[in-house]
């Protein structure tokens, strides 16, 4: 628990398939898949990796220009690739953007995340295939993002981060408030954040379980007993 981290810091298939780090085995098939991928970088792409974000969710029409003329507000793009599918050309969601500098890029991180771009909210991050060790793509298994309904969901990336593993029955160390630790799920430090509310209404229907379980066998035993009677 002590070297927790809601972010992945190394890439590892099986964690990233699982909520909070902490699954022994495959839960889905491509968690499989993606274990046994022997995958490169593309050795191809240019470009300083620290640099360089990854855009997504991107409107299919969104064009070079109006990507270059949405982030060019937080610093000199370097380089923009719009990914176009090789056969038809249609953009498949995603591009890179390459800045000059450094502040630019943590600029774009912090304030280009969830902006509408034509109608559609994008996703910034960090570009990860050649920073992020170990990193497997999505389309063989891998990845840190997927939709609820194809029930394939990863973990450990800024999108959805790891949940803080459960100490049940008071084994194990107290809850980390630092960085990293629960308050990053409630930065006001209120104790009324995300994972506050899922633990304290998690002990609430089990206490409420119990009691209604009491009052069940007390119920079933009174009855018992005027049947005697």
């Amino acid at each position: 628990m002590t070297d927790w981290n809601p972010i992945a810091k190394e890439y590892n298939p099986l964690k990233a398939g699982s909520i909070d780090g902490t699954d022994v085995e495959p839960h889905d098939r491509a968690v499989f898949r993606a274990m046994y991928a022997r995958y490169k970088p593309n050795k191809g792409v240019v470009g300083d990796p620290l640099l360089t974000l990854f855009v997504a969710r991107l409107n299919p029409l969104t064009t070079e220009e109006k990507l270059h003329e949405v982030f060019s507000k937080y610093g000199d793009i370097q380089r923009l690739r719009l990914v176009r599918d090789i056969m038809t050309g249609f953009s498949k969601g995603y591009a890179f953007i390459e800045y000059k500098e450094e502040r630019s890029v943590h600029k774009a991180w912090r304030d280009g995340n969830k902006l509408v771009v034509d109608q559609h909210e994008v996703f910034v991050d960090t570009e990860q295939e050649r920073t992020l060790k170990g990193w497997v793509p999505r389309r063989l298994g891998g990845g840190l993002g997927g939709k609820k309904e194809s029930g394939q969901l990863r973990f450990g990336g800024r999108d959805r981060p790891f949940r803080k593993p459960i100490n049940l029955g008071g084994v194990g160390p107290a809850p980390d408030r630092s960085v990293g630790g629960w308050r990053d799920w409630d930065r006001s430090g209120s104790g009324s954040g995300p994972r506050e509310r899922f633990d304290r209404d998690r002990r609430r229907d089990f206490d409420r379980g119990s009691r209604d379980s009491r009052e069940d066998r007390d119920r079933y035993r009174d009855r018992r007993h005027r049947e005697r009677r």
